[in-house]
């Protein structure tokens, strides 16, 4: 749910891939659903465990959802990572495109994290010769943002000085 970049250095990034607010709707059916259970036993009882449970639902659906970064030189998509200076040149997808490449177009020896509701994906090449992915699929709600943070980061790792 939240987007949010980080001032703390160059290419520092953060977005949390929150559920959409229909997925957390319909996580808020437990609630009635929980509280029918325990009717018969007692209505305030009922009612207490429903509201409980449909709160308790929602906070861990948020609290949960993964988290992508890029600090440091390292981009994280929950909870793996690698160095900025093994990835290639970031590709942004949105749209038609978007679609292709969470479907047909996903590569199956690709790391990725999808999420449902997030439209746009971030595909970026993985350069190691030692790691059996090529490549590395994230979606994000600001793509273009996360792909600027990955190229800070290799601009900044690449230039002398720095």
């Amino acid at each position: 749910m939240q987007n949010s970049t980080s001032s703390a250095g160059v290419g520092d990034y953060r977005e949390r891939l929150g559920p959409s607010l229909w997925v957390l709707v319909s996580a808020g059916v437990v609630a009635p659903m929980a509280a029918l259970v325990f009717a018969p036993l007692n209505t305030t009882l009922a009612l207490v465990i429903g509201a409980a449970l449909g709160l308790l639902t929602v906070v861990l659906l948020v609290s949960l959802a993964p988290v992508v970064s890029v600090e440091n030189d390292v981009l994280r998509a929950g909870r793996a990572h690698i160095s900025t200076e093994l990835l290639g040149e970031p590709e942004v997808h949105s749209g038609e495109s978007a679609r292709h490449a969470r479907g047909t177009g996903l590569d199956p020896r690709a790391w990725h994290l999808i999420r449902g509701g997030i439209d746009a994906v971030v595909v970026v090449p993985n350069l190691d010769p030692e790691d059996p992915a090529p490549a590395w699929v994230i979606c994000s709600r600001t793509p273009e943002r996360l792909a600027a943070a990955i190229r800070r980061a290799q601009l900044t790792r690449s230039t002398p000085g720095r």
